[in-house]
């Protein structure tokens, strides 16, 4: 195993056992405020210290992991439940008009960034953490039917889908029996990625104040709360960054990692 699959795997474990770990247990109740502990230093009885509230900032840091994890892990699900098969049935419908229709779809989602279309379909439907999911995982539908087109043109080529097709075997059957699992690999490493995507969309929704609503902890919330407050306590604002810098930079390693590790090619170059 690569030195990166192994970093990002193990950075990635810290915050998904912590967000785990928040389901059944934390330091302090997250809901609780205590103002005459506010803006505390990181101490004996709040390791990270606490926010502008009195609430410990572990705890908050624990609860907002798994809400970004579970925005961002249902978000990448809707993009490859959708994205996948558009792309595996404009590959199998090459230079027809279905496969103009999608590619012509997503080149309309790509003409706009996409926290842009984040925050319009927030700002439209109301703030939340569904609105949130569904706007990232619009974005993310595109991001996957281009890869899965782009992976599975060159095998409709290939010998054995050929022998598949004369065989009898449908279109769409093909793509699930014989496309599908030769480009799993390629979904997964760009899964890996549109994660951390999906983590830094959240966040930034989140300090805008369009994602996730308070009292539920959120990694962006709590930094929008402490801009204020760099000066005072500058712990407030520097621990929830690094949560998400060490997060993305995580999950960036473990999808680096697992390419090296598919592809022989790339391994062998940077062995």
């Amino acid at each position: 195993m690569t030195r990166n699959l192994l970093l990002g795997a193990a950075l990635t474990s810290v915050f998904l056992v912590a967000a785990l770990l928040s389901f059944v247990w934390t330091p302090y109740d997250t809901g609780a405020m205590a103002i005459a502990e506010r803006l505390r230093p990181p101490s004996a009885a709040h390791l990270l210290g606490t926010d502008h509230f009195g609430r410990d900032i572990l705890s908050m840091i624990m609860v907002g992991a798994r809400t970004s994890i579970a925005v961002a892990l249902v978000a990448v699900g809707i993009g490859m439940g959708a994205g996948v098969p558009l792309g595996l049935a404009a590959a199998a419908r090459r230079g027809g008009w279905l496969d103009e229709l999608i590619m012509r779809m997503n080149d309309l989602i790509f003409a706009f960034p996409s926290l842009v279309i984040a925050i319009l379909i927030t700002a439209i439907f109301g703030p939340g953490a569904t609105n949130a999911i569904i706007a990232i995982g619009i974005f993310n539908i595109p991001v996957f039917a281009r890869l899965a087109r782009g992976a599975a043109l060159p095998l409709w080529k290939r010998e054995f889908v050929m022998a598949a097709r004369v065989a009898g075997k449908s279109a769409p059957r093909i793509s699930a029996e014989h496309i599908l699992p030769n480009i799993a690999n390629l979904l997964i490493v760009q899964g890996t990625i549109q994660f951390s995507l999906g983590i830094l969309a959240e966040a930034g929704l989140s300090y805008v104040g369009l994602g996730t609503q308070p009292p539920v902890p959120s990694w962006g919330r709590m930094l929008a709360d402490a801009q204020t407050m760099v000066a005072l306590a500058p712990h407030v604002a520097i621990l929830p960054g690094l949560a998400i810098v060490f997060m993305v930079l995580g999950l960036n390693l473990l999808g680096d990692g697992l390419r090296d590790r598919f592809d022989p090619k790339l391994r062998s170059l940077r062995a």
